[in-house]
């Protein structure tokens, strides 16, 4: 059976709809779909944005020598891990993977010993080993690209698309009032003006990167997803090569339909109504501040009438 030789890496500010957007390609006939984020960051990363996001959410750095047994353990990949070590304390407990840790650890020390040591093979390698191992993962022998996703991923765009030559980054926005207001239902979450910073230059820099990049970049609104997934989504499929699948048009965790999207992200339910909902959950205080902060952001991306 041919494997796919190509990587798609989703990234999202928090709470921005890229878990959605991930659940929503789970299912596509022409891919392999990570079951939860795919935190590929690790510890070594250090650069200037070492302060400005978890190092879990960027793309790894490894020893100039090692042994694949430790690049393994390197790759921070908590969502998985957990669930795989101690099931009963993941979140994704209920989830049916039936995957061998040991199997999977085996099978990336092989691929990776069949090939140069460079950062984008032991990335591939970390992908492949998981859907070679994945027992019960839904197959249709069409799979052309593994699928990714880890926030603010798009940072290092163009570390990726270095890396991985055929590689396509697919980059989520959503409006950050709506964005805030589900910030802020976690345990610790972001200020307002940390948030809503972090969100201006992320989307900074994906704007310039679709510039840059305009065939490998992708650059999807939220809104425009859950409005209208067919248009919005077939346009994605036309520039990646893959044909449209009605399994675009719902949330899905390994081909088995989701009636809403949490736990694998806080947006429960991906519709425009509930969006604006969420967003009329802020005081009028907090809407006139980011409004404030955001304000040049908001008319580069279609927001300064909300």
């Amino acid at each position: 059976m041919s494997k796919p030789a190509r990587l798609i890496m989703l990234s999202a500010m928090y709470e921005n709809g890229g878990n959605t957007t991930h659940r929503m390609l789970d299912g596509h006939p022409e891919l392999f779909v990570y079951p939860f984020e795919s935190q590929v960051g690790t510890s070594l990363v250090a650069d200037y944005f070492t302060s400005f996001v978890p190092f879990r959410y960027r793309w790894p750095e490894f020893p100039l020598q090692g042994h694949p047994a430790e690049d393994y353990e390197l790759f921070y990949d908590e969502e998985m891990k957990v669930r795989l070590r101690t099931p009963s304390r993941s979140k994704f407990a209920h989830a049916d993977l039936q995957l061998d840790e040991k199997e999977r650890k085996q099978r990336f020390i092989e691929i990776a010993q069949q090939k140069p040591r460079t950062r984008g093979n032991l990335v591939m390698a970390f992908f492949e080993a998981t859907f070679d191992t994945w027992r019960n993962v839904q197959r249709t022998g069409q799979e052309k690209y593994y699928v990714g996703y880890n926030p603010v991923q798009a940072i290092d765009t163009e570390k990726i698309l270095s890396d991985l030559p055929d590689a396509h980054l697919v980059h989520i926005v959503r409006n950050p009032y709506s964005g805030y207001a589900d910030t802020k239902k976690r345990p610790f979450p972001l200020s307002l003006s940390r948030y809503v910073w972090t969100w201006n230059i992320l989307q900074h820099m994906a704007l310039t990167f679709a510039e840059r990049y305009p065939q490998r970049f992708h650059l999807l609104r939220f809104e425009d997803i859950i409005a209208d997934p067919k248009k919005t989504l077939g346009n994605l499929c036309a520039h990646l090569g893959i044909a449209w699948s009605n399994t675009l048009l719902y949330p899905s965790w390994n081909g088995q339909r989701l009636q809403e999207v949490y736990p694998w992200g806080t947006v429960r339910i991906p519709t425009p109504e509930a969006n604006i909902a969420t967003l009329r959950e802020l005081s009028h205080e907090e809407r006139t501040e980011i409004r404030s902060l955001a304000s040049v952001m908001l008319k580069h991306l279609g927001y300064d009438d909300l």
